[in-house]
C-alpha cells in the first residue's frame, strides 16, 4: 500500500513514494468483522500512529537534492509531539539519546541507535502524574482552593481526576450544572435561558458532552446551590461570638403581594463586618400591621438567633409601631434579649433619610427645576448653540468652570449638579434669553437666589452621602458626626434672618430633626465605641447644638452607655488567658508608660490558674472597664486608622466592653451596603420585575439570597479548580 498527501510524505515527490507495510489482520482492518466506517477509523489511527513516530524518529529526507550542493549532513525535522514541550534530549553516548523531564529532571530512553523508543513513555509521565514536581503543584493548588472557600464551607474538595490522554480536559457534568446554575443567579439570567436555541448551540461548541437541562432542572440547580451555602452561613452564625443586628426592607410586585427583605449584619471572631441577606420572604400585605413582625419572627426562627437580635433598621417605608407590635415585643422581652430596654431597638436608615429630605426640597422648587433642564437642553441642543452660549459667557465675564450636564430626575445628586453649574452662568442665561427668540426658559432673579440656597444645603447631604459611601467598613461610628453635622447647620438655618433661606431650612429642620431625635442616642454611643473620640466629641457636638441646655442630653449618653455596660457585664465572660503580651495594645492606645504584662501561659496547663488571676485583678480594680477606657487619653486621629483592628489588639485588655463594642459597632446605621450608591437607594418600596413576581416565591428567594452570598466566594472569582488541575498537567 502507498500513502501519500498525508503525513511526515505530505510535501513529498510523486517520484518517491515511501511504501507502508503493515498486516490488514494484524491491524484490525478485517472488512468482515467490521463495516466500512470502523475500517476508515481504524485505518486513519494506524496511519496516525506512523506519522507520531516517523515525526519522532529520524525522518526521510523527502526534498530532492543535488549531490554536487547538498550538504554532508542531513538536516533533521522539527519534532511535533507535545511531550516535548516538557522534555528535552541529551546525547548519552554515541548513537544515544535520553529523553530528560525539564520539571524532575527524570531520564527516560528514547533512542538507541536506529530504534527509536517513542514517546507514549514520556506522555504517562506528564499525564498521569508519575512526575513528582507535577503532583507537588496539584497539592499545593488543591490546598489554596481549600483555603480560599468560604468561611463554614465543608463541602468536599475536587476530587482529583486522571486522564487516558495528557490533552484532553477534564470534563463533569455535575459541576458544569452547577456553575452554569452560579452564573446564572449572579447575573441575574432567566432560568429559561437553557433553552435558548442560540445557547445552547453556544455551549455545545465548547463542550458537545454537554448535556443540556430543561428549565424544571435548573430551577432545582439553582435551589441546591442556596441550600448548600446556607448550611454554610448557618454554621457561621452557629459560632458567632457577638450578636446580630437586622435590616428590613420591603418590595412590591405587579400584583397586590409584596416581599419582605430582612438582611443581618454583624461582626466575626477576627474583627471583620459582615452583611448577609437572610431571608426573602412573600407576604401577602407587606405594609399590614403585624407583616414585618411574623417577617422577623420567622427569620429569627429559622435561623437560629432569637437570643442574638440587638437592633433592627428600617427603610423610610416601614413604621415603627409594626415592629412594637404585641407578639414580636412579647417574644424578645420574655426572652431577655432587648438590650438597653429597647432604646436602640429600632434604628432609622441614615441614606433613606438624606434621600428623603434632598428630595422633597428639590420638589419644593419643581418648577425652577424645569426651567433649569429645559435651559441646560436648549444650550446643549446643538453645537452651534453651544458655541454661541460659551461666546456670551466669556463676553459677559462669566467663569464658568463647571460644565453644563442634565440631570437623572431618580438620582438627586445629578439634579444638585445640574442646578450648581447652572448657577455660574445665570447672567448668561439671562443675556440669551434677551437675544435669542427661541429661548424663553430663563429663571428670575429671585427663582436663583432660591436656587442658590436650595443647593447650600444639598451640599451638605451631598458631602455627607460621600462620606460615607467612600468608608469601606461602615461601622456605626461613623455616623454620628455626619449627622451633627446636617442638623446642626440646619439648626442655624432655621434662625437665619434671611427669609428664603429660614423658610428653606424650616422645612428640611421639620424632617432631619425627626431622625435626630429617634436616632441620635444609638449614633452617640456608637461614637464612644470609637477610642479616637469616646466621649468627648459627643460633649461638644451637643454644646454647640444644645448650648446651655447641652448637659442634660449629654447626661443621657453618659447614663445610657453605662447601664449598657452594667448588661454585658452581668452576661457569662469567654475564658480566655489573662495575661499576654499587650505592648502592641498599649502602644496604640497611647499608653506607652505601662509595664509589659506576664507572657502568655497557654500550653503549660494553667488555664485555670490565669482565670483565677483575671477574677482577682477584677475585684482589685476599683474602676470599670467602661470607666478606664473613657480616661484614658484619645487615640490619634491619623489616616487609614481601622477601629476594628483597634479593638481586635485591646479584646484582651477589655474582655467585656469589647464584647459591647463588637454589637454597638455591627449596627447597620445604613441599609446601603457598601459598594452601593446612596442616591439611588430611593424613598419607595422597590419593584420586583415582572418575570421574577411570576417565579415560585421559593425561587426567588433561593435567587436573591444565592446571589448575596456567592459574591463573597473566593470561587466565583477564581477559575474551579479542576481547570486549574488541568493546566498543571499540562
Amino acid at each position: 500500500m502507498q500513502a501519500h498527501g498525508f503525513g511526515p510524505w505530505a510535501n513529498a515527490e510523486p517520484s518517491t513514494p515511501r511504501k507502508i507495510n503493515f498486516d490488514v489482520v494484524s491491524c484490525g482492518l478485517n472488512s468482515g468483522k467490521c463495516s466500512e466506517v470502523v475500517l476508515a477509523k481504524r485505518f486513519i489511527c494506524v496511519v496516525d500512529s506512523f506519522t507520531m513516530e516517523a515525526s519522532d524518529s529520524e525522518p526521510l529526507n523527502t526534498e530532492p537534492m543535488d549531490t554536487e550542493t547538498a550538504p554532508s549532513t542531513t538536516r533533521r525535522r522539527r519534532k511535533k509531539s507535545m511531550v516535548w514541550e516538557h522534555f528535552t534530549v541529551e546525547v548519552v553516548s554515541d548513537g544515544c539519546t535520553r529523553a530528560c523531564c525539564k520539571l524532575c529532571k527524570q531520564t527516560f530512553a528514547y533512542s538507541n541507535g536506529s530504534k527509536v523508543a517513542g514517546t507514549s513513555h514520556l506522555k504517562r509521565h506528564i499525564a498521569l502524574g508519575s512526575c513528582p514536581k507535577i503532583k507537588n503543584l496539584e497539592n499545593q493548588q488543591l490546598a489554596l482552593a481549600s483555603a480560599t472557600r468560604i468561611d463554614g464551607d465543608t463541602s468536599d474538595p475536587p476530587k482529583k481526576r486522571y486522564r487516558t490522554s495528557g490533552f484532553v480536559n477534564v470534563f463533569d457534568q455535575e459541576e458544569s450544572y452547577m456553575y452554569l446554575a452560579k452564573m446564572i443567579i449572579v447575573h441575574e439570567y432567566p432560568l429559561h435561558m437553557v433553552e435558548n436555541p442560540a445557547f445552547v448551540c453556544f455551549v455545545q461548541s465548547l463542550q458537545p458532552r454537554f448535556k443540556m437541562i430543561d428549565v424544571n432542572a435548573m430551577e432545582g440547580e439553582v435551589l441546591s446551590v442556596y441550600h448548600k451555602e446556607k448550611q454554610n452561613l448557618m454554621q457561621i452564625f452557629g459560632t458567632m461570638l457577638g450578636r446580630i443586628s437586622l435590616t428590613i426592607g420591603l418590595w412590591t410586585t405587579s400584583q397586590t403581594l409584596g416581599y419582605i427583605c430582612v438582611s443581618g449584619q454583624y461582626i466575626d471572631g477576627d474583627w471583620k463586618l459582615h452583611r448577609r441577606m437572610l431571608n426573602f420572604m412573600l407576604v401577602s400585605s407587606p405594609h399590614s400591621e403585624n407583616a414585618l413582625s411574623e417577617a422577623i419572627s420567622v427569620s429569627l426562627s429559622e435561623w437560629n438567633v432569637k437570643t442574638k437580635l440587638f437592633t433592627i433598621t428600617l427603610d423610610n417605608n416601614c413604621s415603627s409601631h409594626d415592629i412594637y407590635s404585641a407578639n414580636l415585643r412579647d417574644h424578645l422581652s420574655n426572652k431577655n434579649t432587648l438590650m438597653l430596654k429597647g432604646q436602640l431597638f429600632v434604628v432609622r436608615c441614615y441614606a433613606n433619610i438624606l434621600n428623603v429630605v434632598a428630595q422633597d426640597v428639590i420638589a419644593s422648587i419643581h418648577g425652577i427645576v424645569y426651567n433649569i433642564r429645559e435651559s441646560v437642553k436648549f444650550v446643549k441642543a446643538s453645537p452651534a448653540r453651544e458655541e454661541k452660549f460659551a461666546e456670551i459667557a466669556l463676553q459677559i465675564g462669566t467663569p464658568g468652570a463647571k460644565a453644563l450636564s442634565l440631570d437623572v430626575t431618580t438620582l438627586w445628586n445629578t439634579t444638585y449638579l445640574m442646578m450648581e453649574a447652572a448657577l455660574e452662568y445665570k447672567e448668561a442665561f439671562t443675556f440669551l434669553e434677551t437675544c435669542d427668540d427661541n429661548y424663553n426658559e430663563a429663571p428670575s432673579a429671585d427663582d436663583w437666589k432660591k436656587v442658590e440656597v436650595v443647593c447650600t444645603f444639598l451640599k451638605l447631604l451631598y458631602d455627607s452621602a460621600n462620606s460615607i459611601m467612600t468608608t469601606i467598613d461602615q461601622t456605626a461610628n461613623i455616623f454620628f458626626q455626619e449627622a451633627w453635622k446636617v442638623q446642626l447647620e440646619l439648626t442655624n438655618g432655621t434662625s437665619s434672618e434671611d427669609t428664603v433661606m429660614s423658610s428653606i431650612a424650616k422645612e428640611m429642620h421639620e424632617k432631619f430633626d425627626k431622625y435626630w431625635k429617634d436616632c441620635s442616642l444609638v449614633l452617640a454611643i456608637s461614637v464612644v465605641m470609637d477610642p479616637r473620640f469616646k466621649m468627648k466629641l459627643v460633649e461638644f457636638s451637643f454644646a454647640k447644638l444644645y448650648g446651655e441646655d447641652s448637659g442634660r442630653y449629654i447626661k443621657v449618653v453618659n447614663d445610657s452607655i453605662h447601664e449598657l455596660y452594667l448588661e454585658y457585664v452581668s452576661q457569662p465572660l469567654q475564658l480566655m488567658p489573662a495575661y499576654v503580651d499587650r505592648g502592641e495594645a498599649n502602644h496604640m492606645n497611647g499608653n506607652d508608660n505601662n509595664p509589659p504584662a506576664t507572657p502568655n501561659s497557654t500550653g503549660d496547663g494553667l488555664l485555670d490558674f490565669d482565670v483565677y488571676l483575671s477574677e482577682m485583678a477584677v475585684n482589685q480594680s476599683t474602676k470599670s472597664e467602661l470607666d478606664q477606657y473613657l480616661e484614658e487619653s484619645l487615640v490619634p486621629r491619623i489616616q487609614g486608622f481601622d477601629i476594628l483592628d483597634w479593638w481586635k489588639l485591646n479584646n484582651l485588655k477589655y474582655p467585656t466592653l469589647s464584647k459591647m463594642a463588637r454589637d454597638v459597632l455591627a449596627i447597620p446605621v445604613s441599609m446601603v451596603g457598601t459598594g452601593c450608591s446612596i442616591f439611588g437607594s430611593g424613598t419607595g418600596s422597590r419593584v420586583l420585575d415582572d418575570y421574577r413576581s411570576s417565579l415560585r416565591p421559593e425561587t426567588v428567594e433561593a435567587l436573591f439570597c444565592a446571589k448575596d452570598w456567592l459574591q463573597y466566594l473566593p470561587t466565583m472569582t477564581v477559575e474551579p479548580p479542576s481547570t486549574a488541575i488541568v493546566k498543571l498537567e499540562l
